[in-house]
Order: C-alpha cells, then structure tokens, then sequence
C-alpha cells in the first residue's frame, strides 16, 4: 500500500489516486457530522402552541416522540458500526473519502426524512411516502456501507493485518442482513405504514447485539492480559 501522504512534498505536489490516509481523520470527521444530525433530530419536536390544553397538546406529539427514539437509535447504531469498521480499516484511499463523504450526506439527511414521518403520522396522510422516505434513507446508507466495506476488504488491501477471514465474513454477514431487513421494512411500509416502522425499529435491539465472536475475543485478550 501507498504511504500515507503527510503533505511534505510542498504545496505543488499531488497526492496519488490510491495513497492511504489515515482512517483517524476519517472517523473525527463522520462522528462530527452524526454528532450534528443526531443532535438535529430533536429540534423537529415542537412544543404545543395552545398552553391551555397543554397536557393534550404534549400527547398528541407521539409521533415525533416515536420517529425521534427510532431514528436517534438508528443513527447511534450507524455511529457504532461505522467504527466497528474503521476499526479494521488501516488506510482510506481517495475511493474510501468519496464513498464516506456520501455516506455522511445520506446521514445528514435524516433529520428531514425523520421531520416527514413525524408530520405524516399527526396528519394522518402521506404515511405510506413518509415511511418509505424513511427507510429507503436508511437503506441507502446501509448500501454504502457494504460499498465501503466490500472495497476495503477487497484483497485485503486497506484492511488491518489483524482481523481474520472469518470476522471479516461476520461483519459482511452483518452488513448484508441489514439491506435486507430494511428493504422489507421500508416495502411493508408502502403497503401498511405501521407494520413498516415496527419492522425498522426491531432492526434496533438486534443490531445493538455484539458481531459473532466480538465478546469471546474479547474475553480471550481480557485473559491474556490478566496473566501478563
């Protein structure tokens, strides 16, 4: 792999299509941007205009509430998985930085498609388009990952020296399952709007599930290091 290009070649000189960066910046830079849009979620919950009926005006927000909790837990599960990955990424190429740079616009776009499916429910039209605006956002960022991730691990060539054949298969089983699971959410979405977004949001406790053989690695260095 090309070494990382530090700049010291003075300000004439270009950096190679495939050089290797530092995955560091990378990560500072989407966990800026996930900081920002997960943040922005909350700013779609209004308070009640009429403080008269305060309590009625407060329960009637539910569907913000709802859209709020799944998509800020969703977006925390996109903050995990992504360093899950650039965990084991070791260099990110010029490929690697537009890949993320359009993850991360998919992901600033939640807070919008996170504000539809709120109004959609309260009014009670367009439920079928918001969910499906929804989860499609979501299932493109999910696409994006399994780019990136299929382009890393792509002869081994941008991923860590440290990460066997076979974590290497679970993190792709882990990423391919999602496209799945929230191509049907988003699908039972168009035809019954409720069933779709019960469907998304059980993607959330099973996604928070450790990858097959993380907490057994890690209890095996936990080991190691209690005996040195």
């Amino acid at each position: 792999m090309t070494e990382p290009d530090h700049g010291s070649d003075g300000p004439g000189a270009s950096t190679p299509f495939g050089a290797g960066r530092d995955p560091a910046r990378v990560v500072a830079f989407s966990d800026g941007v996930i900081a920002i849009a997960i943040t922005l979620l909350v700013l779609e919950i209004r308070p009640p205009h009429d403080t008269s009926h305060l309590l009625h005006g407060l329960a009637a927000l539910w569907p913000s509430y709802l859209a709020y909790v799944v998509t800020f837990m969703l977006i925390g599960q996109v903050w995990a998985n992504h360093h899950i990955m650039f965990d084991h990424i070791r260099g990110a190429d010029r490929v690697v930085l537009f890949l993320n740079t359009v993850l991360l616009m998919d992901i600033a776009f939640l807070p919008f498609a996170t504000s539809v499916l709120a109004e959609a429910f309260r009014d009670g039209h367009g439920q079928r388009t918001a969910v499906v605006l929804h989860g499609t956002a979501f299932w493109v960022m999910d696409l994006l990952f399994n780019v990136i991730w299929w382009y890393a691990r792509r002869d081994r060539r941008l991923i860590s020296t440290t990460i066997d054949s076979a974590d290497v298969a679970a993190i792709s089983r882990r990423f391919r399952l999602a496209l799945a699971w929230l191509a049907t959410g988003t699908l039972l979405g168009l035809l019954l709007p409720p069933l779709g977004v019960a469907v998304i949001a059980a993607f959330i406790p099973y996604y928070w599930l450790p990858i097959a053989g993380e907490i057994a690695k890690a209890q095996r260095r936990h080991a190691r290091g209690n005996r040195t």
